[in-house]
């Protein structure tokens, strides 16, 4: 099933219970324009509201790149000074949001080139699976750029400290099996077989309890942020929910009967 999208270098569809977010502009190694930002947030509520949709996977047109940066044609207009740059920081900053803020698991798929704005998209997700030969960097040092606070922030969420200086201070390119040791991605497939290794990943996901999922995604979000009352409160309401929901008590009896349980969302 396709869905809408204003620009048609994002590419919105669903197949079974995984919602597919495809940045759609291989000619330019999926460079990200101003019409892509702004795409991806509908893009993140359509697969959000729609019931059948588990998971959600963003990915690159192509066996080149995930999203080769920002397109930096576009900075003339759009970060000509600070005030400019702020204006296009917001628009990204909404793009990462909606890929945080969804209580779905997002997934990013990552085959060839993952650099500066592409690789702040693949942070903002929940869990990132890359193919033998991607490559990784984050090269605002070499542009003159202050690299975003909310970025920084993503890049701590998943490497130390030590490596992220590394990454931002060299803007050095590293590759995929580099990448899964410092923590920058979850898991490395071969090329030959990434696309069954990243649906089999998706799949796992789809099958498990989706108000786990969400719950467990909001607590972590909540922890990494600085646990409040008010997010222990919202925590303790989820966590609740998954207790008095009838996904529960099909966990249980699937335990108990030695099957497979088949997970409703509610």
């Amino acid at each position: 099933m396709r869905y809408p999208s204003s620009t048609p270098h994002v590419e919105v569809h669903r197949e079974v219970n995984v919602g597919w977010i495809t940045l759609n502009r291989p000619a330019r190694r999926n460079a990200l324009d101003a019409a892509m930002w702004r795409a991806i947030p509908e893009a993140v509520r359509l697969l959000t509201d729609e019931r059948e949709v588990r998971v959600i996977a963003l990915t690159g047109a192509g066996h080149e790149a995930f999203a080769a940066g920002a397109d930096i044609s576009e900075f003339a207009g759009n970060r000509d000074d600070a005030r400019a740059a702020a204006a296009y920081e917001e628009m990204n900053l909404a793009a990462f949001r909606a890929l945080q803020e969804t209580p779905k698991p997002v997934v990013a798929v990552v085959r060839g080139f993952c650099i500066g704005g592409g690789l702040a998209l693949a942070l903002a997700c929940d869990l990132r699976i890359a193919a033998e030969g991607s490559q990784f960097a984050l090269p605002p040092a070499r542009l003159g750029l202050a690299y975003p606070a909310a970025g920084i922030a993503s890049l701590l969420s998943a490497v130390p400290a030590a490596a992220a200086r590394d990454l931002i201070f060299t803007a050095r390119r590293v590759d995929a099996e580099e990448a899964l040791r410092i923590g920058l991605v979850n898991r490395v497939a071969p090329r030959e077989s990434f696309e069954t290794a990243a649906h089999d990943l998706l799949a796992g996901i789809a099958a498990n309890a989706p108000l786990t999922i969400a719950a467990a995604k909001r607590t972590i979000a909540a922890i990494d942020a600085g646990l409040t009352e008010a997010a222990r409160a919202e925590i303790e309401m989820l966590a609740a929910a998954c207790f008095d929901s009838a996904d529960y008590r099909e966990g249980r009896a699937a335990f108990l009967e030695r099957r497979a349980p088949q997970f409703r969302g509610e």
